[in-house]
């Protein structure tokens, strides 16, 4: 079992398009043909390492490494000199494909001939042969090698998508980056059910909805950041995005007024939410699109938090939540969130973090409710410990994204003498530091309330919409330091 039998799969069944990119569109059998193509040239290379941006050349080289036997290695290109230097220097003696040389590089396998697939020569029956290495994003320690073998993304594939089931005029917009897991599960996801995969190089809000017209896009898939800067242009513009039947979301928390905004300013589109990690093959747990217009149109409580919920898991996947001891917690009690099946790996390297009966500790936290929604409360890691209470930085930034002064915001905990740690709101807005605190004064007891407010342009954010937290107190921490510099200048 190898990836290429999605693309095999897809090559017996018509001609119809399946990737679009850079004014180049090419038919199932075509991409076969250039990955055979690419696999004969990557012969005698450990890895192929992909530093480029969304094209043509990611499926090409991608099953081209598949064809080859060997791991398919995407970076962030957006990675400094030194940073991609290192990384480089972990995979010697690879092919490195680079922004600038992607044209160039599908040009000359455009002059070589078709080997064949009886002319391949790497034993694609192997399912635990690395297919993927991703390095995670770091936003809150040093980058990861995840490890994806064959089997884990054929399990995400088969177990949750239905083979060729997509209309002949569907078309996916995919604007993630492609050295992020939903750049590399969009392109198997929407090959395998049979929609056309359009590549947009970058974002920008006005150009994507501009894509999305011209090319009649049916499916797209938006980080929060991109899906809150994606809604407000179209509310400026007031024309809509008619041909959009379904928009997924995920890759970072995404704030209730975000969503609520994008449900009424496309009513006639369906949204759904996913969450996944890196290490699990994608997602694992969906909002389906029923469930957005349940919690939409309820008065319940209980239904509209829904909103706030990634769904429930997936066909495959089990989810259970424990205590710090490793104990499952009832329904409703936040705590660690474990999940099992298939397509997880929790491989980094050669070491492996799953426990005996085979569950990844995911590192968030979360709760169950009573239904089986799945509410994801922050990184375990993202913890602060003030006067001996744990306080989660999510249920603060819920309270405070709902004050009218508050575009966008991020909890942390800084060093403090008395109490550990000190709360410090981080605030994208301009507005009276006091009353937002008062505002969280009234909806959360005193102990949750931010004892400072700071006022900034943006936060640091990855590419895909994480919050990089420790970079913000990198930024507080340095601030802090040249306010005791002026101070002891005075």
């Amino acid at each position: 079992m190898n990836i290429t039998m999605i693309l095999e799969m897809t090559s017996e069944v018509d001609d119809r398009l399946v990737i679009t990119s850079g004014g180049r569109s090419v038919t199932a059998v075509e991409l076969a043909v250039l990955a055979r193509r690419a696999a004969h040239s990557f012969a005698g290379c450990p890895a192929v390492l992909y530093e480029g941006v969304n094209h043509l050349a990611y499926p090409v080289a991608l099953f081209g490494a598949a064809y080859a036997g060997i791991p398919f290695v995407p970076l962030n290109y957006r990675l400094s000199d030194t940073a991609m230097a290192s990384l480089e220097g972990k995979h010697p003696g690879s092919t490195v494909l680079r922004s600038g040389d992607l044209d160039s590089w599908l040009a000359a396998l455009d002059d070589l001939p078709d080997p064949g697939p009886d002319d391949l020569t790497a034993d694609l029956t192997d399912p635990d042969s690395v297919a993927v290495v991703i390095y995670t994003s770091g936003t809150t320690s040093e980058p990861k090698a995840a490890v994806l073998r064959q089997r884990h993304l054929l399990a995400y594939v088969f177990n949750t998508l239905e083979f060729n089931s997509a209309a002949v005029d569907n078309a996916a917009l995919v604007a993630v980056p492609p050295y992020h897991i939903a750049g590399l599960t969009n392109l198997m996801s929407n090959l395998y059910t049979g929609r056309r995969i359009v590549y947009a190089t970058g974002f920008d809000a006005a150009q994507w909805i501009d894509t999305v017209r011209r090319e009649s896009v049916t499916h797209a898939m938006l980080v929060p950041t991109m899906l809150a800067r994606v809604i407000e242009a179209l509310g400026a513009d007031g024309t809509g995005l008619p041909s959009l039947t379904n928009l997924a979301y995920g890759g970072a928390r995404t704030p209730r007024p975000v969503i609520e905004g994008a449900l009424r300013a496309l009513p006639g589109t369906d949204f759904v939410n996913a969450y996944g990690l890196t290490e699990t093959a994608s997602s694992i747990a969906v909002l389906a699109p029923e469930d957005h217009r349940q919690a939409i149109e309820s008065d319940d409580p209980a239904i509209r938090g829904r909103l706030g919920s990634v769904g429930r898991p997936l066909p495959g996947i089990e989810v259970v939540i424990r205590d710090e001891f490793g104990a499952a917690l009832p329904a409703g009690v936040e705590g660690l969130v474990f999940v099992r099946g298939d397509q997880i790996s929790g491989e980094y390297g050669t070491r492996s973090v799953l426990d005996g009966d085979g569950w990844f500790p995911t590192r968030d936290l979360g709760r169950l409710d009573v239904d089986g929604y799945l509410y994801i409360e922050g990184r375990a890691d993202d913890t602060i410990i003030r006067g001996g209470e744990n306080i989660a930085p999510a249920e603060i930034e819920d309270v405070l994204i709902e004050h009218p002064a508050v575009a966008e915001v991020a909890v942390v905990g800084v060093p403090d003498p008395e109490w550990g740690q000190r709360l410090v709101a981080v605030v994208v807005g301009e507005g009276d530091a006091e009353e937002i605190r008062a505002w969280v004064r009234d909806r959360l007891r005193s102990s949750k309330t931010p004892d400072s407010i700071v006022f900034v342009g943006d936060l640091p954010r990855t590419e895909t919409g994480k919050l990089l937290r420790r970079n913000l107190l990198n930024d507080l921490a340095n601030a802090e330091q040249n306010l005791e510099l002026e101070k002891n200048h005075a």
